[in-house]
């Protein structure tokens, strides 16, 4: 356990002394970095308790963005579902059939960090109506989103310029929405209390030293065995975290989501047997009022069954796949979660940037740029203004 609401077991990682690189780590941790300032209780928001007021008798939201712009509040929605009383709907990429979404007294939040991001416009033209109220977060500069709220008299708050979209989720990007929801803010930012816990950075510490050694081993595969539909959204915006933040200079590693059990009936078969550039996360959910099964309907050979809910038979699985991976000497950490609520959900964003962000520094890349991409965006520019 690193955490009240969260246990955590590590990488077994037998013969290795990783003494050495804790004060280069603790030094990076140490350092002034605006990321890890949005991570932080006395983090500034650019938009007021009036504002949230203002916006609180709302019901129906729409968040139009591409990206960290919109996978942390993704995931903020699915994950905390149970708490949220709101309706929010998500355009999150360009579809040529356009789905039914939420029809009435729409409020859009329409989110670019550079307000020039091609299919965040496209989808704030096809989607933004005449009667809907609308709030845009953007850089506050002259560009194409900024320029569109101004036409539109939206209402325009301040993206910080200095914090790039993956890593933005506890700043306004994602705590405004969070706020829209009925969330609190606050309970999200866990920085100052996690790294006073020397469990938890002596944890955290161990598994970037621990990922490194598997990379070196040519691991490079990251795959999260998820029991959780509600952290689907979470490892999406882990997906993109850690492939745009370390996929440079021919290095990087590559997260890939793998939903239980419904995989033990397809990949598990290549993950226990196949070829073993592979590590492994495992990450678990203790739901309250689970399903239980229908007695009457057991067979005599089914008997183990009988009483049993989904969260047993889930958690069940769960133990059993990871007795199988440490027969086999295959290397896994794992999540169980006690408590689903903002404090856990701020407390493993918290986990995952730092992992990345220390394990890029580690690797001598630029954990915060993502220069490949830019090229598309370019190049996809050149091609339509032709």
């Amino acid at each position: 356990m690193f955490t009240r609401g969260i246990n955590f077991k590590n990488f077994k990682i037998r013969g290795k002394n990783f003494s050495k690189i804790n004060q280069k780590l603790l030094n990076i941790l140490h350092q002034e970095n605006q990321i890890f300032a949005s991570l932080k209780k006395n983090y500034k928001s650019s938009y007021t308790k009036n504002f949230i007021r203002k916006y609180k008798k709302y019901s129906n939201f729409r968040i139009i963005g591409m990206g960290g712009s919109i996978l942390g509040t993704q995931t903020i929605y699915n994950f905390l579902n149970n708490k949220i009383k709101k309706n929010f709907d998500f355009i999150d990429n360009i579809q040529v059939s356009r789905k039914q979404v939420l029809k009435k007294n729409i409020t859009n939040v329409v989110i670019s960090k550079s307000g020039n991001t091609l299919e965040t416009i496209i989808n704030s033209n096809l989607y933004i109506k005449r009667k809907d109220k609308n709030i845009f977060l953007t850089e506050n500069k002259d560009n194409q989103l900024y320029l569109l709220a101004n036409k539109l008299k939206a209402e325009v708050i301040h993206h910080n310029n200095f914090i790039g979209g993956r890593y933005s989720v506890l700043s306004e990007v994602g705590m405004l929405p969070a706020e829209l929801m009925g969330l609190k803010s606050s309970s999200f930012r866990q920085f100052n209390s996690l790294v006073k816990n020397k469990n938890f950075i002596n944890k955290l510490f161990f598994n970037v030293k621990a990922t490194l050694d598997l990379i070196h081993k040519k691991k490079f595969n990251s795959i999260i065995i998820n029991y959780d539909p509600k952290s689907e959204s979470l490892f999406k915006w882990y997906q993109q975290l850690v492939a745009e933040s370390l996929g440079k200079n021919g290095k990087g590693l590559l997260p890939i989501i793998s939903n239980m059990p419904k995989d033990n009936h397809s990949v598990m078969q290549l993950y226990l047997d196949g070829f073993k550039n592979n590590f492994f996360t495992f990450f678990y959910v203790k739901e309250k009022g689970s399903e239980k099964l229908n007695n009457t309907n057991l067979l005599a050979d089914q008997k183990f069954l009988k009483n049993k809910n989904l969260v047993n038979i889930l958690y069940t699985q769960k133990k059993a796949t990871e007795k199988i991976f440490s027969r086999k000497n295959i290397p896994f950490r794992s999540f169980e979660i006690k408590e689903r609520n903002e404090k856990t959900l701020g407390e493993l964003f918290c986990f995952f940037i730092l992992e990345t962000i220390l394990i890029g520094k580690s690797l001598k890349l630029n954990p915060y740029n993502q220069p490949a991409v830019e090229l598309i965006k370019e190049e996809t520019s050149r091609i339509l203004k032709n």
